[in-house]
C-alpha cells in the first residue's frame, strides 16, 4: 500500500503505511520514524517536529503549528515516506525472566484446551519465539509484541476480568504483552514477570521497553521469580535483562 498522509488537527501529521499488523510494515513505520528523528535537525521543513509515535502501521508525527509550514511539512513526511525504507537500526534484544507458576498462570489450561497441545508443548512454543515491540499503548509501558507462533494464536477472554495483576504475561490472538499495573483485561494470562516495565524514576525513559525493541523470555521458578522481584525493588538495573549473547 502506498503511504497515506491524515491530518490530526492542526497540530500533528500521520502517515499511515497499510491495514495490516506486520513486521514488514512496523519496519517501515520505523524506518520514517528514524529518518524523521536524525534530519529534524538539519531539514528546515522538520525543525517544527516536537514528538514521533509509532503504532502498528502508522506514525504520527506532532509539530508546533506556529513555528513552521504545517502543509509542507506534511508534503516533506510523505515524500520520506515514500521512499519506501524500512528500519535500519535494530532496537535492544532483551531476555526476561516469567514464572510460569499455576497461581500466576490462570489461563494456560484454556489455551492448551483451545489449542489442543499440552502444557509443556505451549510452554515452549512461548519460550522458543522472539517477540517484537510494535509499539506502546492501553496504559504507560504496555507493549504490542508480535511473533506469537501461529499454534498459540487464541482468542480474548469472553469477558474481561475486572483486575489482572501487575505483570502478567499475556497472549490474545497473535499477539503476546505484559500487564505493567493492576488494570481490568480480556487476555489470556500465561505467566508472571518480576521485571517493572514502567518507572516514573527512570528519568528520560520511563517504558523500559520500546518499538522495534526484541524480547525473549526464559522460564524461572517461583523462588527466583520472588528473589528478583526484591532485588529488582533494591535497585536491580534494568541492563540486568539485555539479551548479552544477542549483543
Amino acid at each position: 500500500m502506498a503511504p497515506r498522509l491524515l491530518a490530526v488537527g492542526d497540530s500533528a501529521w500521520t502517515v499511515e503505511f497499510g491495514h495490516t499488523v506486520d513486521a514488514a510494515t512496523n519496519a517501515r513505520v520505523m524506518g520514517l520514524a528514524e529518518r524523521v528523528a536524525v534530519a529534524r535537525c538539519d531539514d528546515p521543513l522538520l525543525a517544527p517536529v516536537t514528538d514521533v509515535v509509532p503504532t502498528f502501521r502508522s506514525l504520527t508525527v506532532h509539530f508546533d503549528p506556529w513555528t513552521g509550514d504545517a502543509d509542507a511539512l506534511g508534503r516533506r513526511l510523505l515524500a520520506m515516506a515514500q521512499e519506501g525504507q524500512q528500519t535500519s537500526v535494530k532496537g535492544r534484544q532483551w531476555r526476561l525472566p516469567v514464572c510460569f507458576d499455576e497461581a500466576f498462570a490462570p489461563d494456560l489450561p484454556r489455551v492448551c484446551e483451545l489449542r489442543q497441545l499440552t502444557r509443556d508443548e505451549v510452554l515452549r512454543q512461548l519460550l522458543d519465539a522472539t517477540f517484537r515491540v510494535y509499539m506502546l499503548g492501553f496504559q504507560p509501558g504496555f507493549p504490542y509484541m508480535g511473533g506469537l507462533p501461529p499454534a498459540l494464536v487464541t482468542p480474548r477472554l469472553p469477558s474481561p476480568r475486572q483486575k489482572v495483576p501487575a505483570h502478567s504475561v499475556a497472549i490474545a490472538l497473535d499477539m503476546c504483552s505484559v500487564y505493567p499495573w493492576d488494570s481490568p483485561g480480556g487476555w489470556n494470562l500465561l505467566g508472571r514477570t518480576p521485571v517493572v516495565l514502567f518507572d516514573p524514576a527512570q528519568a528520560g525513559q520511563p517504558a523500559m521497553l520500546a518499538a522495534s525493541d526484541e524480547v525473549r523470555w526464559t522460564a524461572v521458578d517461583r523462588a527466583t521469580h520472588d528473589r528478583l522481584a526484591t532485588e529488582i525493588a533494591r535497585g536491580l538495573p534494568r541492563s540486568t535483562f539485555l539479551d548479552a549473547a544477542a549483543s
